[in-house]
Formats: structure tokens, sequence, C-alpha cells
């Protein structure tokens, strides 16, 4: 069913405040999506301060142009949905990424107002947590440490051993 100028008009005016407040911006094509897997993302994405809106790629083109970023939607063969991250830019593919099937396919993304291409947006997608990289962090400034606390309690074993030796 066709838009009316007036929903074409709301819905530019919903898209220029996002782009104004988002992070990051991610591209999904959703052509032959089931509206529960749509809704499914949309639950999942808005969980960490991020929104989904599907639009017509027209009317993408025009609020991109606006603010200076690069956009064919001739290249673009499927239907869209652009997710906007308002908090946290580098959770927001882990989500997508989680949530892709055949039907759902990372386009690219927009990080700090430039073009990322899909495996580079797999790729952030695919690197570990920030929790897990201080876990790793921690693990990695421990491991000495421990090591030399055990070589330090070998020489006290040792002697331990030589005096029980002694005492029999």
């Amino acid at each position: 069913m066709a838009l009316t100028k007036e929903q074409k008009q709301k819905i530019l005016e919903d898209l220029r405040e996002m782009f104004s407040r988002q992070k990051a911006i991610i591209l999904v094509g959703i052509t032959g999506l089931k509206v529960k897997d749509i809704s499914k993302l949309r639950k999942k994405v808005k969980g960490i301060g991020a929104s989904l809106k599907v639009v017509k790629k027209t009317l993408a083109e025009i609020v991109f142009k606006e603010n200076k970023m690069d956009f064919e939607k001739d290249k673009l063969k499927q239907e869209i949905a652009l997710v906007f991250s308002f908090e946290n830019e580098f959770l927001l593919p882990k989500i997508v990424y989680e949530q892709r099937n055949q039907n759902l396919e990372i386009l690219g993304g927009y990080f700090e107002n430039s073009f990322k291409e899909a495996e580079e947006i797999i790729t952030l997608a695919q690197l570990p947590s920030k929790d897990e990289l201080m876990a790793r962090l921690v693990r990695g400034l421990k491991t000495p440490i421990s090591n030399f606390v055990n070589v330090l309690g070998g020489n006290i074993k040792g002697l331990i051993y030589v005096l029980k030796n002694i005492k029999t």
C-alpha cells in the first residue's frame, strides 16, 4: 500500500531524529523475513538501547544525503531496515549478527560517519566483548605472578624436604 505524503513526512522526521542521536547504523536486508523475526530482532536491539526501523530506500536515501553520508539505493536489490545504535555501537553488530539467517542479511553500516562493508561489520560482531577482553587481561596479568609465587614456594618446599630427611 502506498504511503501518503504526510506519512512519508512523519517517517522522514523520525529518521532525522534518529540520525541526530545515532552512534552507529547497520543496514540489513529483510526481503523474505517473517514479521515475527523482525519483531524478535527489534526487541533484542531495543534491549541494548538501539532501534530498528524498516524504511523505503528512497526515504533512507534522502536522510543519508542530508547527513552527507554515501547511500546508493540502486545497489540494493532487497527491502532494507536500518538499525540505529544510540548507546553502545560495538554491541549492536553482535546482536544483529546473532539474529541473522538466510533472509536477514547484513549489508553494511556506518561507524563514525563512514561506510563499512558487510565483512567489516561481521568482523566487528565476532570480536570478543569488553568483559571477555578484561578477563583475558586479568588472566594475562595474573599468570606471571602466580608462576612467581609457585617458584618461590618450590624453594621453601625443597628446604622442608631437606630438613625432614635430616630429622630421620
